[in-house]
């Protein structure tokens, strides 16, 4: 099922809209405040952002700004009681692609969602990088040198998070939000046998940067440090005779 961050102070509202979307398919992650919206979203690979403006620590329209600013280009839908013309403008100007005022019939919402998840995201073409080994998302590959490996959609997600981190521990709560969001379920193993198989694929592509676990916390990259060869050590001194 495809994936999408609903941000929504109230509860009821969001949990109609919910079931809206998963009716046609479409699983929302909820957030009820920005706080929570900002750590979901910066680990979680969604199709679509639906934000309200009026949420219990801040406008809705500001979220999205700092998001625009940070790189996001997921496509947005605002939510809002404000209908004035002046309000729409301003929700389209600072980043919105779509914006619905309240009260709003429920399939006209599902069908402005659908719309936007058709369209291309320019943010999953940044290719990042950490030590010796390239994670492109648009191709859902990890590369060493001419070699590569393709990634399932939970390891794309896993890895994306570890390179960002650049060698710090990410923990295991962060990475299991970015490869499987709220709604889906997931075993208590899951993330145990996505790491297994990433390591299979680092060593088939012959990388040595390695996917290691910090124990108790979470998992982290680290490179390995280059062995010194023959070649590298200094010539050994003599004295002639």
């Amino acid at each position: 099922m495809s994936r999408v961050a609903l941000v929504e102070g109230h509860k009821h509202q969001a949990d109609m809209v919910r079931r809206a979307l998963s009716a046609v398919g479409i699983e929302a992650d909820l957030f009820f405040n920005i706080s929570e919206a900002g750590y979901g979203v910066s680990r979680c690979g969604y199709a679509v952002l639906i934000i309200d403006r009026s949420l219990p620590d801040g406008d809705g329209l500001t979220f999205l700004r700092a998001l625009r600013s940070a790189g996001h280009a997921t496509p947005c839908l605002i939510l809002s009681a404000r209908n004035a013309l002046h309000d729409r403008v301003d929700g389209l100007d600072d980043g919105a692609d779509d914006y619905v005022t309240k009260p709003f019939a429920m399939s006209e919402l599902v069908a402005r969602v659908r719309t936007l998840m058709r369209r291309p995201v320019m943010v999953a073409t940044i290719i990042v990088s950490f030590a010796d080994i390239t994670v492109d998302p648009q191709q859902r590959s990890m590369h060493h040198n001419m070699r590569s490996a393709l990634l399932a959609p939970s390891e794309l997600q896993i890895m994306l998070c570890l390179v960002r981190a650049s060698g710090a521990t990410v923990p295991h709560a962060s990475l299991e939000l970015a490869a499987w969001g709220l709604c889906e379920a997931v075993t208590p193993n899951a993330l145990e046998v996505a790491v297994h198989r990433l390591r299979k694929k680092l060593a088939a592509i012959g990388a040595a940067t390695r996917l290691v676990n910090i124990r108790g916390t979470g998992f982290a990259l680290r490179r390995t440090p280059r062995l010194t060869g023959p070649a590298d050590r200094p010539a050994r001194q003599t004295r002639g005779l």
